[in-house]
């Protein structure tokens, strides 16, 4: 073959391969466009899934989770196959790994002649070093607890080191894995069979029941903190408040109906508050108004939560009581406020519904900037800013309301807004109440995404049980603990006699300052 046919051959050849890439290009374009779509469909799907109560839009969630995940494994692979950037996004700036997880070299032999010149006096002018993230694989292990017996050769005296104290008597999970079976079922969502399953794997047949029984034990370990934690909530003068369906078998009948998950959470870090945050959990088998009242028995102060007619009927029994103030104050949330006319605006493009978002988002930035300020401060510059807004959007949402049918979705969407107006702008009289209630909206979002892979609740029981775990387990997130490994901690250390007037210090926000190991029986 001459130069000139090499020549051609070689630009055929390039021709096909940039027509190769042009294609790939194109397919990474038309993916990276159809995961955009489908992240907005996601978004604006989640926006509507709280405070509803649809089996259809879970499900609508669920699939467009599913797509996004295949779609966005295709791209990768992809991108892999052509070995090129994709052209529709900027580079990601890599974040470097965490400092405290344990470091392993991997140290390369330094060169001994130089592959240039094949001399050997070389000088180290420094070194590169590529981290790369690796996971260990979780092995079980047994630990032997051996308790030598001896017989005293004068007396016939039998001595031997008392039983270790276990989380279960006569049981064989140690603290570690009991932990790590209720952190899986409750905060990642995986049944007790699929765990079953997975311990099989590893060569330990545990069946499911066994696991039901340590998740038992463990709520039982429990249950006394979760009271106090609950205890605390209440002393709070802020309660955000929310709950949640959860799918309850009736006895007998083969059949799920509703029951409810019920959070309320003090949190103060907003406003600089002095006590910890915590998420006190409670479960019904219905939604009832005298729920609320039954959990709040007692409570004096502000609750902020939607407009479920349990709530509002705690601020008139106040009332009623003939006192110059309701016993219980009832502030209203602005998100849901807001999520009706975006709602209308996403379905009809309505001028109105837009103005009015645009006003609400104007006392939303003014939140933004003082979220963390105390609460005085908080007060001032709302009763400075907030309140002229309020009062202009005030006057638009009547004189549009007047111009529209009682019976449009937009007449709906103003009315729920100006009906209960007085609760929605209690937030600016007081700095430590909050825009709205979307601190118990968070606390209910991780039992939202995973209730639906347990698939229901067995009794009222398990209900009760469920809420005193979240109780704890969210309780330990909202203070930065690891909530498995503190779980671990403290049920080691109840089930080796923790005293019970001590109790308080192996609640989260103060664990840290007692979160030592456990003494050993030959230390103790």
């Amino acid at each position: 073959m001459d130069a000139t046919a090499e020549i051609v051959n070689l630009r055929a050849q390039l021709a096909e391969r940039e027509a190769e890439l042009a294609t790939a290009r194109a397919e990474l374009t038309g993916a990276h466009l159809l995961i955009e779509q489908y992240k907005a469909q996601l978004h604006k799907l989640r926006r509507m899934q709280f405070g509803r109560s649809s089996e259809a839009l879970d499900a609508q969630i669920e699939q467009l989770e599913l797509r996004l995940e295949d779609l966005e494994e295709a791209e990768a692979a992809r991108v892999a196959a052509a070995r090129h950037p994709r052209p529709s996004r900027s580079p990601a700036v890599r974040k470097p790994l965490p400092a405290h997880l344990p470091r392993e070299d991997v140290l390369y032999p330094a060169a001994e002649v130089c592959p240039a010149c094949g001399g050997t006096h070389l000088v180290k002018l420094g070194e590169d070093i590529t981290e790369v993230l690796e996971k260990i694989p979780a092995r079980l292990k047994v630990i032997r607890h051996v308790r030598p017996k001896f017989s005293c050769r004068s007396c016939e005296t039998i001595a031997q080191a008392p039983a270790p104290d276990l989380p279960i008597e006569k049981g064989r999970p140690g603290p570690g894995l009991l932990s790590h079976v209720v952190v899986s079922k409750y905060l990642d969502g995986l049944p007790l069979y699929r765990q079953s399953a997975i311990l099989a794997r590893e060569g330990v047949e545990i069946e499911r029941a066994t696991l039901a029984d340590w998740v038992g034990h463990a709520a039982w370990w429990l249950a006394p903190l979760a009271a106090m934690i609950g205890a605390h909530v209440k002393t709070a003068p802020v309660i955000h408040t929310d709950d949640t369906p959860v799918p309850l078998l009736s006895p007998g009948l083969g059949r799920t109906r509703t029951g409810r998950l019920w959070v309320y959470l003090a949190d103060e870090r907003s406003w600089q508050g002095p006590r910890a945050p915590a998420a006190w959990y409670r479960f019904s088998p219905d939604r009832k108004g005298e729920r609320p009242r039954e959990h709040l028995a007692g409570y004096d102060g502000i609750i902020q939560a939607d407009a479920y007619g349990g709530y509002e009927a705690l601020t008139r029994e106040g009332a009623a009581l003939g006192r110059n103030m309701p016993r219980i104050q009832h502030a209203a949330c602005w998100a849901h406020a807001r999520r009706k006319l975006f709602e209308e605006f996403e379905r009809t493009k309505s001028p109105i519904a837009q103005e009015a978002l645009r006003q609400i988002g104007e006392l939303y930035a003014i939140e933004a900037k003082i979220n963390g300020e105390a609460a005085e401060r908080r007060a001032s510059i709302r009763r400075e800013q907030a309140l002229p807004l309020l009062a202009e959007l005030k006057r638009y949402l009547q004189e549009q309301r007047r111009r529209l049918s009682a019976k449009t979705n937009l007449a709906k969407a103003l009315n729920y807004a100006l009906g209960r107006w007085e609760a929605l702008c209690l937030y600016t009289t007081d700095g430590r109440i909050g825009i709205d209630n979307n601190p118990a909206e968070r606390a209910l979002r991780g039992i939202a995404i995973t209730r639906k892979n347990y698939l229901f609740l067995g009794s009222e029981a398990g209900g009760d049980r469920a809420a005193i775990i979240y109780t704890v387990l969210e309780t330990a997130k909202l203070n930065g603990l690891d909530p498995e490994a503190y779980l671990a901690n403290i049920i080691d250390r109840m089930a080796k006699g923790h005293p019970a007037n001590r109790l308080t210090e192996l609640l989260p926000w103060n664990w840290k300052h007692h979160a030592g190991p456990t003494p050993s029986p030959e230390a103790a």
